[in-house]
């Protein structure tokens, strides 16, 4: 009973026409930077930050909320329709997604995609409404020790799940920790990281960091390809067949049940949810050798995972206070702006934000469906724009966006750097992932540390003696054991080589 009164308290505060309209801006906004590769979900939230300040909590984190999950449908648009995931979690879209595009299915697949991404989300949304309260009442227990294991689990997750080098992601984890501490010590009033900028006190700014990283490399990266030319899909061949709806049935509910259990996982769950679905598809299909030639399943299966994936992931964020994603790290960057303190004690405190912005999600959803396959032929119009007119306008609402939190032309400097490492990074086979992580957590795990010890009159034992924080250490050491086992390893190199293969290249 309790859970419907609280789903009924969350359905008045998102149905009020200010937060219906700013739902319907953030579902509109994000499906549009998905489909225009570019810019991604992270940049353009952190942009919009500064917006924030003049609005409501709960109507704030609704819109930022729809354009983060209306990115996930708009980048299957791309994946489809051109070979090019608009966010990277559509990547496992493009290798069905495509090939029906070709054989003249492109309608079919997106509306595919669109009904797979309903199904999950509102699978996903009332697992966050089940499961979000318990967590919560669990993370009451939690205290600084139990939170510095369960940020310590979290970076082992981010490192393990990262694609590529064990070892590169490693070091991506430790560059975003250092990178993370950089500015005046908590505990004394001297800088360290600072290099002798003045300006450096403060600390680097996330957004500098997400704009850089995200927005500004991504420019760069698809400043390299060539143009792809993209056929007009008509509204009449939107209708997949009965047999096409039957052959999507199990892989969208499959993939539901991996998305919404993986997106919780630090370091990308959504992501490794859509590689994870495809995979079980293809191994289980009768005629695995269908997949990759325009198999329907190759594209219901990763956009349920991917959508299911992208709503869990708030699920750490609001019960534990914990990011699992660059995403959630602005969402708790939005929140903390707003005077909300990301944890178990929102749900209490706050309960007409936590509940309405659940409710929202669902709400997003429906308009999503609605948006979405009506306004193909705009999509396929916008993606037929020169990209070179494009990003210098990404280029400048960037650098206000960074500009106008701090006043502070050293995040733009520092944006402009952190998008040329970035690129790099790119070249040389380094995750950004690891990084982002390392810099929303390391300070949060140092301050953590030095809380436990002080309650602890300095006795390290105390992060082995209390139950949780021991049984969080104990999974992160068998995560990272695991990983150094030859057999395991060699599984894990195959496997993400196989996931990371057909990558398109960028237009």
């Amino acid at each position: 009973m309790d859970l419907l009164t609280n789903i009924g308290l969350g359905l008045s505060v998102a149905a009020l026409p200010q937060n219906l309209l700013f739902c319907f801006i953030g579902v509109l906004l994000g499906t549009l930077i998905g489909v225009l590769p570019g810019i991604g979900a992270v940049a353009t939230m952190a942009m919009l930050l500064p917006i924030t300040f003049h609005l409501p909590p709960a109507t704030s984190l609704i819109m930022l909320a729809g354009i983060y999950y209306g990115a996930q449908y708009g980048g299957s648009t791309t994946a489809i329709l051109v070979n090019l995931p608009g966010e990277a979690n559509s990547v496992a879209t493009t290798l069905d997604g495509y090939a029906m595009a070709q054989r003249g299915r492109a309608g079919a697949a997106l509306a595919i995609a669109a009904i797979a991404s309903f199904v999950a989300g509102t699978v996903a949304t009332l697992l966050i409404c089940v499961f979000g309260p318990a967590m919560a009442a669990l993370a009451l227990k939690f205290g600084p020790v139990e939170y510095f294991s369960l940020m310590v689990l979290g970076l082992v997750c981010s490192m393990v799940l990262a694609n590529g080098s064990l070892f590169k992601a490693v070091v991506m984890m430790v560059v975003g920790i250092f990178a993370g501490l950089a500015g005046t010590d908590a505990s004394s009033p001297m800088p360290r990281l600072t290099f002798g900028v003045m300006e450096m006190t403060d600390g680097i700014d996330f957004v500098a960091v997400a704009v850089g990283l995200f927005g500004l490399t991504e420019i760069m990266i698809n400043l390299e390809g060539k143009p792809r030319k993209v056929e007009a899909v008509p509204l009449r061949d939107l209708f997949p067949t009965k047999e096409e709806l039957k052959q999507s049935t199990g892989p969208i509910a499959r993939g539901t049940i991996l998305g919404s259990l993986l997106g919780v996982l630090p370091g990308g769950g959504a992501l490794l949810a859509s590689f994870g679905a495809y995979a079980l598809e293809k191994k289980i299909s009768k005629t695995p050798e269908r997949f990759g030639k325009g198999a329907i399943e190759g594209v219901a299966a990763p956009e349920a995972a991917n959508n299911a994936g992208a709503q869990t992931s708030f699920i750490p964020l609001l019960t534990l206070g914990v990011p699992s994603n660059a995403i959630m790290a602005v969402m708790a960057g939005a929140m903390t702006i707003q005077g909300v303190v990301p944890g178990p004690q929102v749900m209490v405190e706050h309960a007409t934000l936590f509940w309405g912005m659940i409710a929202s999600m669902w709400i997003g959803n429906v308009m999503l469906v609605v948006l979405n396959l009506p306004l193909v032929g705009l999509w396929v119009k916008l993606l037929q724009m020169p990209y070179r007119l494009l990003f210098p306008a990404i280029v400048f609402f960037c650098a206000i966006g960074i500009y106008s939190i701090n006043s502070r032309a050293l995040d733009v400097y520092l944006a402009v750097g952190i998008g040329v490492v970035g690129y790099l990074m790119v070249k040389l086979g380094f995750e950004a992932t690891p990084l982002v992580l390392g810099f929303i957590l390391g300070p949060m795990l140092e301050e953590n540390f030095k809380r436990g010890m002080l309650l602890a009159g300095g006795d390290a034992m105390t992060f082995l003696e209390r139950p949780i924080s021991a049984g969080l250490l104990v999974a992160a050491a068998l995560m990272l054991a695991a990983m150094l086992l030859p057999s395991v390893k060699r599984t894990r190199e195959v496997a993400l080589r196989e996931d990371t293969s057909p990558t398109p290249t960028p237009p």
